[in-house]
């Protein structure tokens, strides 16, 4: 019962790991990458949909971000949609794609954007510690030997420390690429 408890705590680490990273591909860099557009929900026929159901992206450099929207009429909710997502970015739009250009990020709003990821790294740290924290608890009501509960304890102490070194990896990352100028 113990080491099914373990690879419970497990299986949510990772998914508390794999969130922070996702989170983190919502933070601009300076170059362009469509996985900034994955929140934007564009109002469709009095729907709410995801960008990404409404169009097909591509990067001709690393400054320019294309839209093209596999329905044309509905090019200026699309435009509309990422000016109100405030990613900092100017969308024109030529009647067929949405153009979006990357400017270069400030020192200032660099810095700016690496205390958002340190947040979300925290976040992220955060659950897993909530997991570890909740995972000790039900180790502790098992009805087994304290020896086994020290065990299983240290176990998930490990378990936890990869999760939050992975995240603090995955930190380091986006920092770096954050500071490339």
């Amino acid at each position: 019962m113990i080491n099914e408890l373990l690879r419970q705590a497990g299986d949510k680490m990772d998914h508390a790991v794999e969130h922070t990273i996702y989170e983190f591909g919502s933070v601009r860099t300076g170059r362009a990458n469509p996985g900034l557009l994955q929140r934007v929900t564009v109002d469709y026929y009095g729907t709410q949909t995801p960008l990404q159901q409404l169009a097909n992206f591509s990067v001709p450099d690393a400054r320019m971000l294309v839209v093209q929207p596999y329905d044309k009429s509905a090019i200026t909710a699309m435009e509309r949609a990422i000016q109100a997502a405030d990613l900092g970015l100017n969308p024109s739009n030529d009647g067929n794609v949405i153009r979006l250009a990357f400017p270069s990020l400030t020192e200032e709003r660099r810095r700016e954007l690496i205390k958002v990821v340190h947040r979300l790294a925290e976040d992220g740290r955060i659950a897993i510690r909530n997991v570890r924290r909740h995972s000790k608890d039900q180790i502790e009501a098992e009805d087994v030997s304290e020896d086994d509960i020290r065990r299983a304890e240290k176990e998930l102490q490990t378990l936890t420390d990869e999760h939050i070194a992975a995240i603090d990896d995955a930190l380091a990352r986006k920092e770096e690429e954050l500071l490339e100028v």
